[in-house]
């Protein structure tokens, strides 16, 4: 017989959760220090290729392509970067076409958090050579997807678990995003709406640590300015909110059409009898004809953006600037090249947001909006609604002002136009693509039914302990004949002395003893499993799940921590989906209010 100490000992998980997240926590800080120093090499890379492009000298001082004295050649610019890009997506690998935080969620779906060594060099490489040849892009996406792609790999070259890679590479994806934006609450919350699809210690700790010293890098080498400059700003807020949740209802309606145009340019591309090869070429050609005409389009386009937050631009450039970026973008995107998608969004919402407050100024002049409150409110509202990731860019947008009179507006328009997106867009931009090759992506989070409900909640107490004298051949003898207390499909506890725990028989153990002795003279207590895993009446559900799956058993007794030879009930799979059906009732089944009992006494 056991003794209570070794049994408790058994049932009890290693306590390695501290340990793991401190070690953890310093692979994210090695992480985030990678990403800052990868977001300042990226940023220069883009500047360099910009420069050699389109004014034909060796800089790393960024400068917008708009100013460019090349003439027609502006239209071929793209086209080269696009066959470049084409090349090596057929030679080195596809995974950098696109805008990078999708190919970010595929990893985590579907490779266990594992990506390629190559992608994290090819990625950026592409993305700087679209970019800077004039593709219409942020250097966000690729930087989200080559800060997961360090991420991963730091988890490759060290033991870890699927999970844990999982959090380093939400680790350099979201130190990705603080280090090109320095918005660092951004990061971390963007990682876990997007990424992570968790809430937890384990995965949280590390994620702020990444993003905290990515920030620092980036602070370093950049300096301390955002990357978007805005001056002061009158938010009108109470007044002013009626416009703010019109506005919200348009960017809505914003995020929906830019989204399915995007993926039915995506659509048709596919549909060309030519090679995909060819494809980021044919896209950049209609690129290049529209930066022809609109210069602003081409590039990052961050002085842009800046220049519609500081409402520096007349009506008809923001309103070239609000259907041509978009027009660029999904051409350019859609034709499966390599570059960001925040920052041409960020550029046509704004300037739709700048458009807005114009007009009703023009229509009610007595309104006095400041379109460069709205250009900053539509820009987060847009995207936030697009992605499925409002928290994230309410918390981007007020990171950029550092002004607490934006909060309630983004609050507002950000909300509604997700409310709108949702009745609408079935997917998000970020998972349409992943829901077309047949994969799930978690849009909800909540805390698991099973870490919330007790042992002692849904244990049976109606499975009572069998003799530990008893032989092998009686109990196959009575549980052939079907007697209550014998079925021995969910296992049966042992009793010793004055009923006290000793030991479990399965089904299982009953077979292996009647081979071994087909006259099954043997005890029960030889036959079955001593000491026994065990479960208590105060742990959680998923504790008892944990351990059941640990051992690879489908039974627990539930025991006294007090007395652990005690038994006071049982735990079995099927309890398992009690727990469930107890959630579901509490989303599912209504209750009679206080008005509709008042109703049937009256």
């Amino acid at each position: 017989m056991a003794s209570p100490a070794i049994i408790k000992r058994t049932a009890q998980p290693a306590p390695t959760g501290s340990y793991r997240i401190g070690w953890m926590s310093l692979l994210a800080a090695l992480v985030g220090v990678l990403a800052g120093l990868i977001a300042y090499v990226l940023y220069d890379l883009i500047a360099l290729f910009t420069n050699l492009t389109f004014y034909h000298v060796v800089s790393l001082h960024f400068c917008s392509p708009e100013k460019t004295a090349i003439g027609p050649w502006i239209i071929l610019m793209p086209v080269i970067g696009g066959i470049i890009i084409g090349f090596m997506a057929k030679y080195g690998t596809s995974k950098i076409k696109g805008h990078g935080i999708p190919e970010a969620m595929e990893a985590v779906l579907t490779s266990r958090s594992r990506i390629e060594a190559k992608v994290a060099i090819l990625k950026p490489l592409s993305a700087a050579i679209a970019i800077g040849t004039g593709g219409p892009f942020g250097a966000e996406g690729p930087m989200i997807q080559t800060g997961g792609a360090f991420g991963s790999l730091v988890g490759q070259l060290i033991s870890t678990t699927a999970s844990e890679r999982k959090v380093l590479l939400a680790c350099g994806a979201g130190a990705g995003m603080a280090a090109t934006f320095n918005t660092p609450i951004a990061g971390v919350i963007l990682a876990i709406e997007l990424l992570l699809f968790e809430f937890r210690a384990r995965s949280f700790i590390p994620l702020v640590i990444a993003c905290t010293l990515a920030t620092s890098v980036r602070s370093v080498l950049f300096g301390q300015h955002s990357m978007f400059a805005m001056g002061n700003v009158d938010f009108d807020v109470p007044r002013g909110l009626p416009f703010y949740l019109l506005l919200g209802v348009i960017c809505g309606g914003a995020a929906i059409g830019f989204t399915k145009l995007l993926y039915w340019v995506e659509d048709q591309f596919d549909r060309l009898p030519i090679d995909d090869l060819w494809h980021p070429a044919i896209g950049a050609l209609g690129l290049g004809v529209i930066g022809f005409f609109v210069p602003r389009v081409l590039g990052v386009g961050y002085d842009t953006i800046s220049d519609i937050l500081n409402n520096n631009l007349a009506l008809q450039m923001l309103i070239l600037i609000a259907v041509f970026k978009a027009l660029a973008l999904v051409i350019s995107l859609g034709s499966g090249t390599s570059g960001g998608l925040l920052a041409p969004m960020f550029m046509s919402s704004a300037a739709l947001g700048g458009i807005f407050a114009i007009g009703v100024n023009a229509i009610f002049p007595a309104a006095h909006l400041s379109p460069g409150a709205y250009a900053l409110v539509a820009m987060a509202a847009v995207f936030g609604a697009a992605s499925r990731a409002t928290f994230a860019f309410i918390v981007f947008a007020f990171e950029i002002t550092h002004d607490y009179n934006a909060i309630l507006p983004l609050m507002l328009a950000c909300v509604i136009a997700d409310l709108i997106a949702l009745r609408y867009l079935p997917t998000s931009i970020m998972t349409e693509k992943l829901a077309r090759r047949g994969l799930h992506v978690p849009g909800e989070y909540e805390a698991s039914v099973l870490h919330m409900v007790h042992v002692s909640e849904v244990m049976r107490t109606d499975v009572q302990p069998i003799s530990a004298e008893m032989t092998v051949r009686d109990l196959a003898a009575r549980n052939a004949r079907g007697e209550p207390g014998f079925n021995l499909s969910v296992g049966l506890p042992i009793a010793g002395e004055n009923g006290r725990l000793v030991g479990v028989v399965t089904q299982g153990d009953l077979l292996r003893a009647l081979e071994d002795d087909p006259e099954g003279r043997a005890t029960v207590l030889e036959a079955g499993s001593d000491p026994p895993i065990v479960a208590y009446p105060d742990e959680f559900v998923h504790d008892a799940l944990h351990r059941m799956v640990s051992h690879n058993i489908g039974r627990l007794p539930v025991v006294s921590r007090e007395d652990p030879q005690r038994m006071t009930g049982y735990f079995d799979r099927s309890d398992i989906l009690s727990a469930w059906t107890r959630q579901i009732e509490d989303e599912g089944v209504q209750e009679h209010g206080w008005f509709a009992r008042w109703r049937r006494t009256t």
